[in-house]
């Protein structure tokens, strides 16, 4: 069967844009999964570990670039993967290397020294809640790596609790650094309340 010289172009007009359309969307998806291993990861927030700050099913944007080529900041909130576990935790940095954490009477303290301490200011948490020591430790040394608490204190998953291990060992309450995923950049679709 032969096709007419006008059927023939409208064919190949039709391969083509077929083709266009394929390389195109080929480049978009190449964009996009570069962008999402390599750049920025999107992660739902599961559970109210960061109450009041982060709630259940928040949307979060993880920036993975910046945070590779900047000091950490004691405060930021980071996406990772704590030791001996294999889920993604958020948490916020409340300790840097060099430091002593100490939990007594329901403040948090950094010292730099044995009696060179102060009580970290939390602006980000309600005014009321008390911080306590959980799981048989109140004093921990941060020698290299990072130490991360959640915002709802009540919960006990994080350095305080050496993430649910069995806290023998200064290695389970750190978070080193190549298991940070990145910091949290945004919220992307915000809670709505009830209008």
């Amino acid at each position: 069967m032969r096709f007419s010289k006008r059927t023939q172009h409208r064919l190949l007009a039709l391969v083509l844009d077929i083709f266009d359309m394929i390389s195109f969307l080929v480049f978009v998806w190449g964009i996009v999964l570069f962008v999402r291993f390599f750049v920025a990861n999107p992660f739902t927030v599961i559970g109210e570990s960061m109450h009041p700050t982060f709630e259940e099913r928040d949307f979060i944007i993880v920036d993975k670039v910046s945070s590779r080529f900047t000091d950490r900041k004691r405060g930021e909130v980071i996406v990772f993967v704590a030791p001996g576990k294999t889920d993604p935790y958020i948490k916020r940095i409340i300790w840097l290397p060099g430091e002593i954490v100490k939990v007594e009477n329901g403040h948090v303290n950094i010292c730099s020294g044995e009696n060179n301490c102060h009580v970290l200011e939390e602006k980000y948490l309600p005014k009321n809640l008390k911080t306590e020591a959980r799981c048989g430790k109140s004093e921990f040394e941060v020698t290299w790596g990072l130490f991360v608490m959640w915002d709802n204190r009540g919960l006990s998953t994080d350095s305080l609790c050496c993430f649910g291990l069995k806290c023998y060992d200064w290695a389970n309450y750190v978070v080193p650094e190549n298991r940070i995923i990145g910091k949290v950049y945004m919220r992307l679709f915000p809670r709505f309340k009830i209008f």
